[in-house]
């Protein structure tokens, strides 16, 4: 790296490209590392050739990124995770085939398929990608489109914030895929344990642009739990009180409490260790009395909730599909809500664990201990809970119920090997090798992606108003299920024969079976992300067949079934009187679900907006300036930023007036459609005969 600072261009040249790499020594590595960028490069152009060809520059900005509309945004949120999705298996694919190479010999100790720096940045990238930018996407973009409609409120509490929340992500999203072509990332995990990423020891550009990547999109994060915990309480509908909320709402407001409380933490030990960098301050400095053990307790206090800040809104998601994909009520609706809360606040007493190794005292390293197996006594309840919702239940084997039942075998085996690393004793031993790696992947991928992949499915007609193929679905499963089971039970074997984990290369010969069974499992994985790309193409060729306008193609209980599909912008013509837990299914039960309201009133909706996107712009030139100290632009946006707050504080913002006769007349239209079209029995759920209207002489739940 330049250690010159242009005026103009900072510690920017020529040299920071891969490219730059490739020229100067073909390697395997520089040939990856140089092929990665030309995917961003030529996926870019290739984005906006098209959107030029197909003049969608101004649908793009008229109706999404400057709307405000909870469940555009949270499409949008969606569609950021799986682009990000994409780039984080593939990395994952890349290491995985990189240690099937990585045999070393006396003679020649480092292998593989790149070199060890290179897969630093692979586990680093990897680690932050999947974290930060696939599963919080996945989980707030599923809570925007759903929370508003089941609690039947119009959108949420702060419109407008939640847009400028989105832009956040964008633009630390934005930070992480530019690494690829400009500079080099960090190689300190995604963790970032300072003294390695202090400036002494990590002088280039790689950790500053992880810092300003979670710092913005913390930003973004923290917004984003005020937002939903404020909708939560000051939106439902009228009779609506909290236990009767489904627990997709449940599990939604523990999330937003959560947010509130441990971002700040990410936070603070972001910025202390950027201080320490940019500033030449000793927050982690031993030598000039820091303390880098206060970088992993703060962290960490924010680590361990983000655990469960990823997993709980996935529990939502188990707890509404084992129901309607059971035709039966949620077993132990009180106790599910107990056990959320739960999670919710052990999950604060537990950080310690994941630094059992670093010399706490024995009473600190017990009392952690126990509230680590304390923790999981609710989320057994869940499980159990699930089960007997299932139990002697007309189930349907739909994709989201696959997705549960792996759930099921996997996440029951993530949650034992834990149960395992509460033991202080046993920690110690293992660690530092790759039955640490298996354990934190066998919870998040069965507790977060299986959850949000079944969610996408479940509600996914909602937004677009046609089923995705339940053919390719339950293929793209199988395949989840069948590349993690390859590729990370492996890692636990491996671990106890003492592999480490983060180790580009290895010398012990009886590694490599197991190592070629993960690469396999790599593979199964990319053949999954295909099949999940080749899902959604397929479904839209379809859309026709698979059209669901009447709006409830599962006989679903809760509110988000009684508006047509895709749903309108204002959710309901009116907003719901809720008189009973899980309402629709309780009007269902009367009789006549689908009467229209007596009268329509003028409907107010928030306007559309640049504040957001200009926001985002200017926060990714922020940290991208920042990261090659190109001064003079780091003050632009700043001045941007700030100047963009004035003027959207000046503003007398009026809201869309929505008619009431355009109302009526829309919902006249969805209730015509309704009368004209067949229900259909849950045995033809997956035929081009359902249409979104079901027989509701068959419903239960």
């Amino acid at each position: 790296m330049i250690q010159q600072t242009n005026p103009i261009f900072g510690r920017l040249d020529w040299s920071v490209t891969p490219y730059t790499d490739l020229l100067n020594k073909v390697t395997s590595s520089t040939i990856v590392g140089a092929g990665a960028a030309t995917v961003l490069v030529v996926g870019a152009i290739g984005a906006v050739a098209l959107l030029t060809w197909m003049r969608w520059w101004k649908p793009l900005f008229r109706d999404w990124l400057t709307s405000a509309d909870a469940k555009k945004i949270g499409i949008m949120y969606i569609v950021l995770a799986l682009v990000m999705m994409a780039r984080g298996i593939i990395e994952g694919f890349v290491m995985r085939a990189h240690q099937a190479t990585a045999l070393g010999t006396l003679a020649a100790p480092e292998s593989g398929l790149v070199a060890p720096d290179h897969f630093a940045q692979l586990f680093s990238t990897h680690g932050t990608i999947m974290i930060f930018f696939v599963a919080m996407p996945l989980l707030i973009g599923l809570i925007n489109f759903v929370l508003p409609q089941q609690l039947g409120a119009r959108d949420m509490a702060f419109p407008v914030l939640n847009q400028v929340s989105l832009g956040m992500t964008a633009a630390g999203a934005g930070l992480i895929m530019i690494s690829l072509l400009v500079g080099q990332f960090g190689t300190g995990g995604w963790t970032m344990y300072p003294p390695y990423t202090g400036i002494e020891y990590s002088p280039g550009e790689g950790v500053d642009y992880w810092l300003w990547a979670i710092m913005i999109s913390g930003i973004g994060s923290t917004l984003t739990g005020m937002n939903f915990a404020v909708t939560i309480f000051k939106k439902r509908a009228p009779g609506m009180h909290f236990m009767r909320m489904p627990l997709f709402c449940w599990t939604s407001l523990c999330v937003a409490i959560m947010l509130i409380y441990a971002m700040p933490a990410l936070t603070v030990s972001s910025t202390m260790l950027l201080l320490d960098r940019y500033a030449g301050f000793h927050f982690f400095t031993n030598a000039a009395g820091g303390n880098m053990m206060n970088y992993a307790n703060i962290f960490w206090m924010f680590g361990h909730p983000e655990v469960y800040i990823l997993v709980l809104p996935a529990f939502g998601v188990f707890s509404e599909i084992s129901s309607t994909f059971s035709g039966k009520k949620l077993y132990g609706y009180t106790s599910l809500v107990i056990a959320s809360m739960s999670i919710s606040v052990i999950s604060f007493t537990v950080w310690l664990h994941h630094f059992f190794t670093m010399g706490s005292s024995v009473p600190v390293n017990i009392a952690f201990g126990i509230a680590t197996m304390v923790i999981g006594i609710p989320t057994g309840v869940k499980i159990y809970d699930w089960m007997a919702t299932m139990w002697r239940g007309r189930i349907r084997v739909t994709t989201p119920i696959v997705y549960l039942v792996g759930f099921f075998m996997l996440f029951v085996i993530g949650g034992l090997s834990g149960i395992i690393l509460a033991n202080p004793s046993i920690d110690y031993q293992v660690h530092n090798s790759t039955f640490l790696v298996a354990h934190f992947h066998n919870v998040i991928i069965p507790g977060v992606l299986f959850g949000m992949l079944a969610g996408i499915h479940y509600w996914f007609p909602k937004a677009f108003g046609f089923r995705l193929s339940e053919t390719w679905g339950r293929l793209t499963a199988y395949l989840f299920i069948g590349g993690f089971l390859c590729t990370f039970m492996p890692l636990y074997v491996l671990g106890l024969m003492g592999m480490p984990r983060r180790s580009p290369t290895f010398q012990n010969p009886d590694f490599m079976p197991w190592m070629y069974i993960a690469a396999f499992g790599g593979v199964l994985m990319l053949a999954a992300l295909t099949s999940l790309t080749w899902t959604f193409w397929t479904s839209w060729r379809n859309r026709e067949r698979l059209a669901v306008p009447g709006g409830d193609p599962w006989n679903g209980a809760t509110l988000e079934w009684s508006s047509p599909a895709p749903v309108p912008e204002w959710n309901f013509p009116h907003i719901p009187v809720v008189t009973a837990r899980d309402d629709w299914g309780a009007t269902k039960r009367g009789g006549d679900p689908w009467r229209g309201p007596d009268e329509y009133v003028d409907i107010e909706m928030p306007a559309n907006t640049y504040f957001g996107v200009t926001l985002a712009g200017a926060a990714f030139l922020l940290g991208f300036a920042m990261t090659w100290h190109i001064w003079w632009l780091s003050i632009v946006s700043l001045f941007t930023i700030v100047a963009a707050l004035f003027w959207r504080g000046l503003q007398v913002v009026e809201p869309v007036i929505v008619p009431a006769e355009e109302v009526e007349r829309a919902d006249k239209q969805y209730r015509d459609r309704i009368a004209s079209l067949t229900p259909v029995r849950r045995v033809e759920e997956e035929t081009e005969h359902n249409r979104g209207v079901p027989d509701i002489t068959e419903f239960a739940g």
